[in-house]
């Protein structure tokens, strides 16, 4: 599956050295000045799942797969980018590509970091990208409005469309963003081929200093309380104490750094997690001597479709799914024993599966 998922921001706010500290596949290289990350760096990152490892314990298997996300660091925006300012249009056409945002903001004072933007503000910093996404996509809406408009005297569809587009061209001129307009699935039809970049939904890192990695600090407050009426996510994180740590090869090492800054685990696996989320992807795994695997699926994905993740052949002759919960497989500790105890279910082509399930597919070549 490739989806994507973007990490942007102003410049000098700490996205190459998260995209460093994230992406196993791909280095970005992270300097302290604008413009430093020009073409996006694409990597690919395992998505933390504790499921994986205990079902591995049980069944003992020759290796273990995660699943993985695909992260893409893109150049740092300024003021005015939706008029080719800066890399501009270069910048907004890479975040057009991906299926969600991932915006971090500053929320740290060091005066050896450049900020042309004055005094740290974060939620300042938020509404320039937000304002310069937002005359981005109203740019596109109108030239669409344009054309549905004059189809819209003879074609009843076109004009249902044009009503469609003139409330997203309303909102986005009132300074929202689309995504928060609530439009319907068959509404959605109507700028789908636009792919609107604040249609995108997003989740925001509050990138702080060292002493408010646990507890933030009023900057990281002031967004946390700014995006509030959103329903979107804030990870409050420090990027540079995540990039030491994903430096480390060792695991010890790793353990020990953390238990010195008092983590339990990285605050990367929560914001790599919550992105998977955000993406509304789920995993169901594979379990057997020669691996245990995870694979990712989309919400409300039907057995075949599940199937057809690990082969196209797996989809065209489904005929059945065995199938155990991740919880009942835990519990009795084998799949020979969770089938001995009635846990193993038969499922057919409109079973939807569920995260976490673990399955076996029957198939015709």
């Amino acid at each position: 599956m490739s989806l994507k998922a973007g990490i942007v921001g102003l410049p000098n706010v700490g996205k190459s050295t998260l995209f460093n500290a994230v992406s196993n596949s791909a280095k970005a290289q992270a300097s302290n000045y604008r413009f430093c990350t020009i073409e996006p760096n694409t990597g690919l990152v395992d998505v933390p799942d504790e499921r994986l490892n205990k079902l591995a314990e049980l069944v003992k298997p020759d290796r273990i797969v995660p699943t993985q996300l695909e992260i893409v660091d893109i150049a740092g925006l300024v003021k005015g980018a939706s008029k080719g300012e800066g890399l501009g249009n270069k910048f907004l056409g890479n975040i057009r590509e991906v299926d969600a945002i991932i915006h971090v903001i500053r929320c740290f004072e060091d005066e050896n970091v450049l900020r042309d933007e004055g005094a740290i503000n974060p939620l300042g910093d938020k509404d320039i990208i937000d304002t310069e996404l937002q005359l981005k996509d109203l740019e596109s809406v109108e030239k669409k409005l344009l054309r549905a408009e004059k189809m819209a005297k003879t074609d009843p569809k076109a004009k249902v469309e044009s009503e469609i587009l003139k409330r997203c061209m309303a909102h986005l001129e009132a300074g929202k963003n689309i995504r928060s307009l609530d439009l319907s699935k068959e509404e959605k039809t109507a700028i789908a081929d636009l792919f609107l970049l604040t249609d995108k939904s997003v989740l925001y890192v509050a990138n702080v200093d060292e002493a408010s990695m646990h507890t933030g600090n009023k900057y990281s407050d002031a967004l946390i309380a700014g995006i509030k009426d959103e329903g979107a996510e804030v990870i409050v994180m420090c990027n540079n104490i995540e990039a030491q740590i994903a430096e480390l090869e060792n695991a010890d090492d790793k353990q020990m750094f953390m238990e010195e800054y008092k983590m339990t685990q990285p605050a990367l696996n929560r914001m790599i997690k919550s992105t998977y989320k955000l993406l509304q992807l789920e995993t169901y795994f594979t379990a057997g001597v020669q691996e245990v695997r995870a694979w990712t699926i989309h919400h409300g994905w039907k057995a075949p479709q599940a199937a057809g993740v690990i082969h196209t052949d797996f989809e065209k002759g489904f005929i059945k799914a065995e199938v155990i919960s991740y919880e009942d497989y835990i519990k009795y500790g084998s799949e020979a024993a969770a089938r001995d105890n009635g846990r193993l279910r038969i499922e057919g082509k409109e079973y939807v599966v569920k995260d976490g399930d673990v399955m076996h597919f029957r198939f015709n070549v």
